[in-house]
């Protein structure tokens, strides 16, 4: 290989920064414009509408619009199934990724497949299989009105359902990082006379938690914007089982423009933030090698 293939470091270039050096100017501007002019319409435009529309009859009425008693109690509800289903689905997630990075057993593949699921399955149809399963003519509906107990159309319902459409994120996140780790570290604390648990706290949690962090902010986003799997199982009733989604979806019905766009521009603040910690952690996963591509 000649001596210019090689960086100042000694280390092999990686093929895009050789392809950019040599694709033509032309071409370089092209892409990025392309690539400027897509994001400006269909992220910049869309963001810019929502608080545009939000903030339109001004600030009097956006204040009014999420803080009155059902946006409230929307958000309070939204938080609640995100705080349930965050540490639910992380805990799954290092659950099956450590039993799928350092075992093998009979099923294995099956399980990394099911994992998956929920990507392939359409969200309303998830809502759908819940109400067969827990709905008052379902299967296990019988059993829950003896017992006096209520599934769908109530939070536990909407807990499940998002639940579902969410546990892939961490597992998805840590599988490939755990697996390019590979155990060499834990099987040394093992050796050296470490508890399984202590190896788990004080070697593997370390190393993945950046990882970890990407995984459970995806899930969050999600968990809090989820809105067809919770749609059928909700009732959307108001005050009740609306989260912030069914709630801006409600009051667009009802033609109530400013007030819709008020609380969508929530969940537009969410997902701003959102890419702003995904790229906070990406770049310090980068920094010290804690992500896998």
């Amino acid at each position: 290989m000649a001596a210019a293939d090689w960086t100042s470091n000694g280390a092999i270039p990686r093929a895009s920064s050789i392809a950019a050096r040599t694709e033509p100017r032309w071409v370089r501007a092209t892409l990025i414009g392309v690539a400027l002019a897509f994001l400006g319409l269909f992220l910049a435009l869309p963001l810019a509408a929502v608080f545009s529309y939000a903030l339109r009859e001004g600030w009097s009425v956006y204040l009014a619009a999420i803080t009155e008693p059902y946006a409230l109690a929307a958000i309070r509800l939204t938080l609640l199934v995100a705080t349930i289903c965050v540490p639910l689905n992380a805990a799954f997630g290092i659950a099956a990724a450590w039993a799928t990075t350092r075992f093998e057993f009979p099923g294995k593949r099956l399980l990394v497949s099911l994992i998956d699921l929920p990507f392939a399955v359409s969200p309303v149809i998830s809502g759908l299989i819940f109400v067969l399963l827990f709905g008052l003519q379902g299967l296990l509906g019988p059993w829950l009105r003896e017992h006096d107990l209520k599934v769908i159309f109530a939070v536990p319902g909407i807990v499940l359902a998002t639940l579902f459409v969410t546990f892939p994120f961490v597992a998805r996140e840590l599988i490939p990082l755990m697996e390019e780790q590979g155990a060499d570290e834990e099987i040394a604390a093992l050796s050296l006379g470490a508890s399984g648990w202590q190896t788990f706290w004080r070697v593997t949690l370390p190393s993945i938690r950046f990882g970890l962090l990407y995984g459970m902010v995806l899930l969050n986003a999600r968990a809090m914007g989820e809105f067809g799997a919770v749609s059928v199982v909700s009732g959307h009733i108001r005050g009740q089982t609306n989260t912030v989604p069914l709630h801006v979806e409600i009051l667009y019905n009802e033609y109530q423009t400013a007030a819709a766009f008020a609380v969508a521009s929530l969940l537009a603040c969410l997902a701003v933030v959102t890419l702003v910690l995904k790229r906070l952690i990406e770049w310090r996963a980068g920094r010290r090698g804690g992500l896998a591509h």
